[in-house]
């Protein structure tokens, strides 16, 4: 059934002559493009250079034909062991069952509609099903040659941070677990995070204040909040609170991915392999364990991000403070609240995410299953943004709750009083003071972190 590579050497030459279009004996990265879309073979950006950096053995900066064959053998090798793995009934064909059931072995579930979408996008005769000569035309010029790197397309791309970090944490392949790929993702994420949130500090300051001290009878506007910083502490002010707010992706990544991690193992039924519903549990738990044990540093973010000049030194300073007068109980006010607002936003971000997904698969994954990096950042954004909506009203509980000791005159009260309270005085959108800037952020915070994780990563040397 599965045609012998060996046999192919004259294809390959013939090919090879196609694409070298200057006809000096070698193949550039320019040509191999122009000619591969000339072809009808459609390449995102990166994807020739891939192809080109693991073909060009000697380096000089051309494939010969010696290198462009075997480039071609080595891929069509793999591409023939993950053809095998899916033909799960070894017929030497692939239908829809057989797609869904190697996703379902990833952890992924996909719909019978799904499924037929990516085979429809490589059968060539229309017959719904994938013989080896259509999947190896199809993924013989795609540098993705194993199964995980088809389906990391679609993986709900976390390099978004919008200062919320209720989102579940990303999936590792065992490959990149034993190449110390992880860590470096992480370590690329945490970069990322660290330089968009410093850069919509001041937005940041803004919400947390209008979440704490806006109100009916106080109206702040964005431009009066912004001058009263100002005028209260300099330009400098803007920033306050950025300090713990970055300190503390460190701590939090990592737990959480450790966490994870552990709630995998814990979950998971038969073999190990975990099912979308487990994963979001398991993600769940792994944020609250986070939330959890950095949660102190939450507290003062908010104590400094609302301090006075003056008011404290630093963040030692704040902590020491806060203890002598308040004790350690002050470190977890609002830590109920805080806890409930994961469910909504992971669960509502997930939902969003996979309904959007669906909707591009199924109007636009003509040829290709992978939508392009603005689709996916405006998926995940759009997805992030319905999460936030639907937990704000707990998140400005819990600030308010964290800071309330330190506004003077004012009585500490629980959860549930507090909400009656916000709702008698200011009804329901009082609830939802703080939005504006909050939603302002989103996009600058979006382009920042992707921009710089893009950075990172191509500096620390991986490429997905």
């Amino acid at each position: 059934i599965y045609p012998r590579v060996e046999d192919n050497t004259k294809t390959f030459a013939d090919l090879f002559e196609k694409l070298d279009a200057n006809k000096d004996g070698k193949v550039d990265v320019s040509e191999l493009k122009t000619g591969l879309a000339a072809m009808g073979f459609s390449m995102g950006k990166g994807e020739a250079q891939k192809i080109f950096a693991s073909g060009d053995t000697d380096k000089d900066e051309g494939l010969d034909f010696e290198e462009f064959s075997k480039y071609l053998k080595e891929h069509e090798k793999k591409l023939r062991l993950t053809f095998k793995s899916l033909d799960k009934n070894q017929d030497g064909s692939i239908d829809a069952r057989e797609i869904q059931q190697s996703f379902k072995d990833l952890g992924l579930n996909l719909t019978d509609r799904d499924a037929e979408k990516i085979l429809h996008s490589i059968d060539a005769d229309g017959t719904m099903t994938v013989d080896w000569n259509e999947w190896r035309e199809h993924f013989l010029f795609n540098p993705a040659d194993d199964l995980q790197e088809i389906i990391r397309y679609w993986k709900h791309s976390t390099v978004l941070d919008i200062g919320d970090s209720l989102t579940i944490p990303d999936e590792f392949t065992e490959e990149e677990k034993t190449t110390g790929i992880w860590w470096k993702q992480l370590f690329a994420g945490g970069m990322a995070g660290a330089v968009s949130r410093t850069g919509t500090a001041p937005l940041d300051r803004m919400k947390v204040f209008m979440q704490v001290h806006s109100s009916k009878s106080n109206k702040i506007s964005l431009v009066d909040g912004f001058k009263q910083m100002i005028k209260e502490g300099g330009v400098a002010s803007l920033w306050r609170g950025n300090g713990v707010n970055v300190i503390k992706i460190a701590p939090e990544t990592a737990i959480k991915f450790m966490a994870y991690e552990q709630y995998k193992k814990l979950l998971a039924k038969d073999g190990g392999k975990i099912q979308s519903h487990e994963r979001f549990m398991a993600g769940s738990l792994a944020g609250a364990t986070a939330q959890t044990a950095i949660y102190p540093m939450e507290v003062m973010k908010t104590r400094l991000t609302l301090r006075k000049t003056g008011q404290y030194s630093g963040m030692f300073d704040c902590a020491k403070k806060i203890l002598k007068k308040e004790g350690v109980k002050a470190f977890y006010k609002g830590y109920v609240p805080n806890i409930l607002g994961i469910i909504p936003y992971a669960g509502i971000d997930l939902a969003v995410y996979e309904t959007l997904k669906n909707a591009w698969l199924s109007r636009y994954a003509k040829d290709t299953a992978n939508p392009g990096i603005l689709v996916l950042l405006g998926c995940g954004t759009i997805s992030s943004t319905c999460g936030q909506l639907a937990s704000y009203p707990l998140a400005l509980v819990r600030t308010r709750m964290q800071a309330q000791a330190s506004m003077e005159g004012s009585e500490q009260v629980s959860m549930s009083k507090l909400v009656k309270k916000i709702m008698q005085k200011e009804g329901f959108f009082g609830l939802y003071r703080g939005i504006l800037p909050n939603f302002m952020k989103v996009i600058p915070a979006v382009s920042i972190s992707y921009v710089v994780y893009e950075y990172m990563r191509s500096g620390l040397g991986i490429s997905k």
